[in-house]
């Protein structure tokens, strides 16, 4: 099978366009393109770029790498011990370039290799078995100072699952918030991953003492990666561009906690959340969204026997999700819930 036949069966089966086309490492506008015409038009290049490195310059490289002198030290410092001596092959890059396509880069010495493997994802199957949680500023009326909200949700039904606005970042507060969340949620030992950044009020002692005692396991972000826990922070982006959000400062923490809840009940019961085929993330946690899509799809099915035309391939994909994944999705490499506890 082709890889357009494969992307065609992939996009009829409800998947987007772009997220196909990353998964098979096509570019969405070559995708557009075999669409109309599967040709390969190109004809080109014709000629070597004007700046490749000659044959010669090459040899010189790979012999200059290779001289006891030099068979120790990395291109970055090569190039400017060469430079100290008045003498220029390449840059550096190129000298990265052609060691590495002649296996001349390997690992040596008695340390490991450098790795740089991304986490295996792990995928939470129901509710209560992978939370996010993070804090963020809310303006209060006095310039300078601001509250902190600490909110926690379940990344399998999106759910708001617990929340607090203090007046500081604190390991303590965010212990006391966990601990009634688990007591709300009946959670028991080792059943939940609790995901955040790397911020002081998550890795605290008080606070890795708490999930300790609750059996409850820490996971935490890569340092240096804004995208690892995505889940929370697509929250607070949803929850600071609502409509709802005040575009004045909070006068006091009470306000804040009244506004908060109040976004919170919505999030919850009314919010038809698109990362869950547009069910109340309080449907889905309490396992109610299954009736829900099979009801629509229904309704679909109905319709296109009436009127065929309108639907030539297949109608709305309203299939439940199933999975929900925290970071990545490898097929080769899931982690289900049950083993990462």
């Amino acid at each position: 099978m082709t890889a357009l036949q494969l992307l065609n069966e992939t996009i009829n089966n409800g998947c987007r366009h772009a997220i196909a086309c990353n998964d098979m490492e096509i570019d969405l506008k070559t995708f557009k393109r075999w669409k109309i015409d599967v040709e390969d038009k190109r004809r080109g290049p014709i000629s070597s770029p004007a700046n490749k490195l000659l044959p010669e310059e090459v040899d010189e490289i790979v012999r200059v790498c290779t001289t006891e002198e030099y068979a120790d030290l990395p291109p970055c410092q090569i190039v400017p011990l060469l430079a100290d001596k008045g003498i220029y092959i390449a840059g550096e890059s190129s000298f990265y370039k052609i060691l590495k396509e002649r296996k001349l880069l390997e690992h040596r010495g008695k340390s490991k290799p450098k790795s740089t493997s991304k986490p295996l994802p792990l995928v939470a199957t129901g509710p209560n078995q992978i939370y996010s949680w993070d804090i963020t500023y809310l303006r209060s009326s006095v310039s300078g100072m601001f509250y902190y909200l600490y909110m926690f949700m379940d990344i399998y039904s999106r759910k708001i699952v617990g929340h607090e606005v203090y007046n500081c970042e604190s390991m303590e507060k965010s212990s006391r918030l966990i601990e009634a969340i688990c007591v709300k949620e009946k959670i028991s030992k080792d059943q939940l991953i609790l995901h955040s950044d790397n911020g002081g009020a998550m890795k605290g002692a008080t606070m890795l003492a708490t999930l300790q005692k609750l059996g409850v396991v820490p996971s935490f972000s890569r340092p240096r990666v804004s995208d690892d826990n995505a889940y929370s922070e697509a929250l607070f982006k949803t929850l600071k561009y609502c409509p709802e959000y005040p575009s004045k400062p909070f006068g006091s923490i009470e306000e804040a906690n009244a506004w908060v809840r109040k976004f919170s009940h919505w999030y919850n019961h009314v919010h038809l959340h698109s990362g869950i085929k547009f069910v109340t993330p309080a449907s889905r946690h309490e396992k109610k969204d299954g009736e829900i899509l099979e009801r629509r799809k229904k309704v679909y099915e109905e319709a296109r026997l009436k009127n065929p035309n309108r639907w030539p391939r297949h109608t709305r994909n309203w299939n439940k999700i199933e999975e929900v994944y925290l970071n990545y999705l490898q097929e080769e490499k899931k982690i289900d819930i049950s083993l990462a506890s």
